[in-house]
């Protein structure tokens, strides 16, 4: 029996995959009232897991599901994976609202946000005065490969959503598929869908902040040597909540020190 050649032995991708990053949540609103006010903590009552979208990001949500719901029924995601976060599972719940039929869901822990580990909830002044010597590491090291104490660097969510990537791959072949997570999260599946370098994914990270409940898309597109691909159809998009006259917000997420 011959032996299979690369095209058998590499999974057909997704027809569309939209990548979304969750609403305006409480603690983007929180981290931005500390650091303007110097202080060196973010005022969030809850866990990072636990923090809600704030009134805002539930409307950006909605303008957004307005806009997968105009699709033909033909062209809407059929399935939908979520981070576990309660901000990014109302960003999901509130897109597919008007969908029918809805897409079948899928919590999957491996799309959390970034790990903050001992800096969680502090501002870059807090950092900086608690935490010195690691302040000094992140800007030598740099945020690509910099992880703080107990929590995780760019690398360490890349590693997870390789796993992921292959799951999607095998499971969701030929289905279009929504995916609402983190800022982290779409910007390391740019990294990892578009096989790009360390400086490539930071030029474009540097360019203009992720806004909330941006959509970033892919469409599937065969290489001529028959691997499986993707091209990239939008990134950062923010047209339905614009035209829906929605502000639209771009704050980095409010767990600690800049992603």
């Amino acid at each position: 029996m011959a032996s299979p050649t690369r095209r058998d032995r590499t999974p057909p991708m997704p027809a569309m995959l939209w990548l979304v990053r969750h609403g305006e949540s409480a603690g983007n609103v929180a981290r931005d009232l500390a650091e303007a006010a110097g202080h060196p903590v973010i005022d969030i009552p809850t866990r990072d897991m636990d923090v809600p979208l704030s009134a805002l990001g539930e409307r950006q949500s909605r303008a957004l599901g307005r806009w997968f719901a105009a699709m033909p029924e033909g062209e809407q995601p059929t399935i939908l994976l979520t981070s576990p976060f309660t901000r990014a599972m109302q960003t999901a719940a509130l897109i597919v609202e008007g969908m029918e039929p809805p897409p079948v869901h899928f919590v999957d822990e491996r799309l959390r946000e970034k790990e903050f580990g001992a800096l969680n909830k502090l501002t870059k002044a807090g950092i900086a005065a608690r935490f010195p010597h690691e302040a000094t590491l992140r800007d030598q090291v740099g945020k690509f490969y910099y992880r703080p104490p107990g929590g995780e660097s760019w690398c360490d969510v890349i590693l997870r959503l390789r796993s992921v990537l292959d799951h999607i791959q095998i499971q969701y072949a030929g289905e279009r598929v929504l995916l609402v997570a983190h800022q982290v999260v779409v910007m390391c599946f740019r990294y990892l869908l578009e096989h790009l370098t360390e400086l490539q994914i930071l030029a474009i990270d540097r360019e203009k902040n992720l806004a909330n409940c941006a959509v970033t898309s892919y469409a599937s597109s065969p290489c001529p040597d028959g691997r499986a691909d993707v091209a990239l159809q939008l990134y950062n998009f923010v047209a339905p909540l614009e035209e829906a006259g929605t502000p639209v917000t771009t704050q980095p997420d409010a767990a600690g020190v800049p992603t």
